[in-house]
C-alpha cells in the first residue's frame, strides 16, 4: 500500500518500463557548456538516478552552432561529444536511471548575432535580431535535429526530448506572432506546422523504434498570436502520428507578461489545459509546471490530468524525492519553494545554478557531506534560515549540536516571509528542517536568549543571530503612526488605509504586496488577475486582466532615482513590479524624507529638494533596511572564544537568504 498509487505506479512504454510516473524536467544547471564539467553533470544526474526518479531530462542542447543559447554554449554535433557524454549514461543506468537529452535550438533567443528563425523579428527579450531562414536553411536545421538525436543515441540516452515550446525555435514557426513567411513553412497552420513533424517523423525514422522521442508541445504560449486550441490539438496529433513516444507540456513562451514559476503562482495551476488536450492522443501525456509535493503529483494523476509529471526545480532542491514518496518520508521532502533566486537568476546571469535550499545541488563534487573525523559539541545560535543549516548540517555529519533560538519558533525571517501572500511556500522549508532537527538529533532550545555563560564548553559556536530592522534618521520617527515591518508581517498593529512604505528594497516591495493583498487569491481568482484564460476558446489562453482592487492606497518610496525593484531577481523582479502595477501602488523615486507627524509623511524630491510633499497617510512602515545583531559576538571575544558569523549577522545588507544557507552549508561541512 502507498500514499501515491497513481504516482508510483510504473508506465510500460514497449521497449522501456518507467518505474514511475515522475519526470525530472529539463533545466539548464550551467555544467553542459563544457565537456571539462561533464564529470561534475555526471555526479547531478547520478544522484537523482539513485534518488528514484522515472525518467531524467538534460538541460538543452543545441544541435548545432546558430542554435546556441549563448555563444559555445551546450550542443552535441559530433562523435567525439558523444563518447565523452558516455560517462553521464553510464554513471545514469549503473543507478538504475533512466535519460534523455533535450535538443534546444533557441532560434530569436539565442544570445548571440547569428541567429536564426522563421522570420527576422527579433525579440522583446534579446537584442539580437534573427535571420529569416530559406527553404534550403530551414532543411538543414531539421537535419541538424535528426543529426543530434542520432548522436544521443550513440551517446547512450534512453532518449531525447525535442523542445517545441518556451519560445525557442520551432515555437517561432508554429506561431503567427513569430512566423510571417508565405511559403511550405508558413501562411497556414498547416505549414506553420510542418516544421516540427518533419522533426519528429525523420528523427523516428533515423533513430528506430526502440528510442524516446519526448515532443514538449506549447499547450498555451500565453503571447498575443498565439497558437489557436484547433492548432495545438492538430499538432499534437500529427506529432503522434510521425512517432512520438510522449508528450510533454510547455506553458508560456519567456517573452509572456504571465508567470508560469513563481512562486505566487499556485500549485499545479496549468494542469486543466494538460486534462483537456489529453483525450486528443492516445501516447502518454505529461503535465507540468509548480508541481511540488507529492500529494499535489497524486492528485493530478488521480484526476486523469495527465499520465505523467514533469519537475525540474524540485530535484534540485531534494534529489530523493522520489525515494523519499516511496517509503512514506513525503515530511522529509526539501521542497522547492520556486524563488529562483540560485537556480534560473544564476543561468540568466551565465552562472552555474544550484538552489538556495540546497546548496549542494550541481555542487555534489564539491560539498561532500562526508562524515566527520571527530565529533565535536557545537553550538548554533539563531533558529533562522542559516541557523538551521548550520545546525542540522553539522549533525548530518555527525557532530553534537544544540540550538538555541530566542523566539518561540524556528523560522527567522522565513517565519516572517512565510506571511507575505505569495510566499506560503516558504513555511515548507522551515517544516523541512523542523524535521530535520528532529532526525538529526538536534538539541532546540526555545525561548532562549543564549549568553556566553550558556555557551560555555562548546568546542564551536556559531552566531546567526540575525538582524533588526534598521531606524532611519528621520524626524518624528518615533510618532505613533510610525510601524516597523515585522509588526505589520506578524499582525502586531492594526494599519489604516492609506500607508506609506519607506524603503523599496526585497522586504519594501513585500510589504507593500501584503498591504494590497490581503491573501493570495484562489486559482480562478489567481488566473483572472494575469489574465490567463481558456485555451480552448482564446489563442495563446490569453485574456484581459483582471486584478482584484487593493484596499488600500500605498506610496512607496525609495532614496535612489533609479527603478524600484532593480535589485530583485531576474526572473521574478518583473513579477512584483507587474503586481505593485496592477493594485496601483505609487511608487515615488529619489525621495528625501523630511519628517513625519500628524499631517503625514513629509517629503521633498532631488539633491536640491525643490519640490515637497506631504503624503497623508494613516501609517508609515519602515523597511529601511536591517543591522545585523552582533551582540554576544563581542561578549564571547571579549572572553577569548573564536566564534564563526554566518547569515544576517555576518552580512545585513538587504536580507539573502541564499547566501546566508549557502555560507551556513559550507561552514558545517568544514567543521
Amino acid at each position: 500500500m502507498t500514499a501515491y498509487p497513481h504516482l508510483l505506479e510504473p508506465l510500460d512504454l514497449g521497449h522501456v518500463v518507467l518505474p514511475n510516473r515522475v519526470i525530472m524536467g529539463s533545466m539548464h544547471t550551467g555544467l553542459e557548456d563544457r565537456l571539462s564539467d561533464l564529470p561534475k553533470l555526471t555526479a547531478y544526474f547520478a544522484e537523482r538516478a539513485r534518488g528514484g526518479v522515472g525518467l531524467m531530462v538534460t538541460g538543452g542542447y543545441a544541435p548545432n552552432w546558430q542554435g546556441w543559447l549563448t555563444p559555445f554554449g551546450s550542443k552535441l554535433t559530433s562523435h567525439r561529444q558523444a563518447r565523452a557524454h558516455r560517462q553521464l549514461t553510464d554513471a545514469v543506468h549503473a543507478e538504475g536511471g533512466r535519460i534523455a537529452l533535450q535538443i534546444l535550438h533557441a532560434g530569436r533567443y539565442a544570445y548571440h548575432p547569428f541567429s536564426v528563425s522563421a522570420s527576422a523579428l527579433k525579440a522583446p527579450i534579446n537584442p539580437f535580431k534573427p535571420r529569416a531562414l530559406s527553404d534550403r536553411d530551414v532543411l538543414r536545421q531539421i537535419e541538424a535535429y535528426v543529426d543530434c538525436a542520432a548522436l544521443a543515441r550513440e551517446a547512450g540516452y534512453d532518449g531525447v526530448e525535442i523542445m517545441g515550446s518556451e519560445g525557442y525555435f520551432i515555437n517561432q514557426f508554429l506561431s503567427e506572432r513569430t512566423n510571417k513567411r508565405t511559403d511550405r513553412w508558413g501562411g497556414s497552420p498547416e505549414n506553420r506546422r510542418r516544421l516540427a513533424v518533419e522533426i519528429v517523423r525523420r528523427t523516428r525514422e533515423r533513430v528506430g523504434d526502440d528510442f524516446l522521442i519526448i515532443y514538449r508541445l506549447s499547450m498555451a504560449d500565453l503571447v498575443e498570436g498565439g497558437q489557436t486550441w484547433d492548432e495545438v490539438v492538430a499538432l499534437g496529433k500529427e506529432i503522434e502520428a510521425a512517432g512520438a513516444s510522449i508528450i510533454n507540456t510547455g506553458i508560456g513562451w519567456h517573452e509572456a507578461r504571465v508567470p508560469t514559476i513563481v512562486t505566487s503562482v499556485p500549485r499545479a495551476a496549468f494542469t486543466s489545459i494538460t486534462a483537456a488536450f489529453k483525450p486528443h492522443v492516445k501516447i502518454p501525456v505529461v503535465t507540468s509546471n509548480r508541481i511540488n509535493l507529492p500529494q499535489v503529483a497524486e492528485e493530478v494523476l488521480a484526476r486523469g490530468d495527465a499520465d505523467l509529471v514533469s519537475m525540474a526545480r524540485p530535484f534540485l532542491a531534494d534529489p530523493d524525492w522520489v525515494l523519499k514518496a516511496t517509503t512514506d518520508r513525503a515530511d522529509e521532502i526539501n521542497v522547492c519553494i520556486a524563488c529562483n533566486q540560485a537556480c534560473l537568476d544564476h543561468v540568466f546571469a551565465k552562472k552555474k545554478a544550484s538552489c538556495m535550499v540546497n546548496p549542494r545541488a550541481v555542487r555534489e563534487t564539491e560539498l561532500r557531506l562526508l562524515p566527520t573525523r571527530r565529533t565535536k559539541d557545537i553550538a548554533v545560535v539563531g533558529a533562522g534560515p542559516a541557523g538551521l543549516a548550520a545546525a542540522v548540517t553539522a549533525a548530518e555529519r555527525g557532530h553534537r549540536v544544540e540550538l538555541f533560538e530566542a523566539d518561540e519558533e524556528i523560522g527567522g525571517q522565513f517565519g516572517i516571509a512565510q506571511r507575505i501572500p505569495g510566499k506560503e511556500e516558504f513555511a515548507e522549508t522551515i517544516r523541512y528542517y523542523r524535521r530535520r532537527l528532529e532526525l538529526t538529533g538536534v538539541k532546540l532550545h526555545l525561548g532562549r536568549r543564549a549568553d556566553a555563560a550558556d555557551l560555555a564548553g562548546f568546542d564551536e559556536i556559531v552566531l546567526a543571530t540575525g538582524v533588526v530592522p534598521r531606524v532611519p534618521a528621520i524626524p518624528g520617527i518615533d510618532h505613533p503612526k510610525v510601524l516597523s515591518y515585522v509588526e505589520v508581517v506578524r499582525g502586531r498593529r492594526p494599519v489604516g488605509e492609506t500607508v506609506a512604505v519607506i524603503g523599496a528594497g526585497g522586504i519594501g516591495v513585500d510589504v507593500s504586496e501584503f498591504l494590497t493583498t490581503p491573501v493570495s487569491p484562489d486559482l480562478p481568482a489567481w488566473k483572472a488577475e494575469w489574465g490567463v484564460g481558456d485555451p480552448t476558446q482564446l489563442p495563446g489562453a490569453l485574456a484581459v486582466p483582471h486584478p482584484e482592487p487593493s484596499p488600500r492606497k500605498v506610496y512607496l518610496l525609495q532614496r535612489k532615482a533609479g527603478k524600484i525593484g532593480a535589485g530583485l531577481g531576474k526572473t521574478t523582479g518583473w513579477v512584483h513590479r507587474a503586481a505593485l502595477k496592477n493594485k496601483q501602488v505609487e511608487q515615488l523615486r529619489g525621495v528625501n524624507y523630511e519628517r513625519i507627524d500628524d499631517e503625514g509623511l513629509h517629503v521633498t524630491f532631488g539633491p536640491k529638494r525643490e519640490e515637497a510633499r506631504v503624503l497623508a497617510v494613516d501609517n508609515v512602515v519602515i523597511c529601511a533596511g536591517q543591522e545585523p545583531v552582533r551582540d554576544l559576538a563581542d561578549a564571547l571575544r571579549a572572553t577569548g572564544r573564536p566564534v564563526h558569523l554566518i547569515g544576517g549577522a555576518d552580512v545585513a545588507a538587504e536580507l539573502d537568504a541564499k547566501r546566508a544557507i549557502e555560507q551556513a552549508t559550507r561552514l558545517a561541512l568544514g567543521l
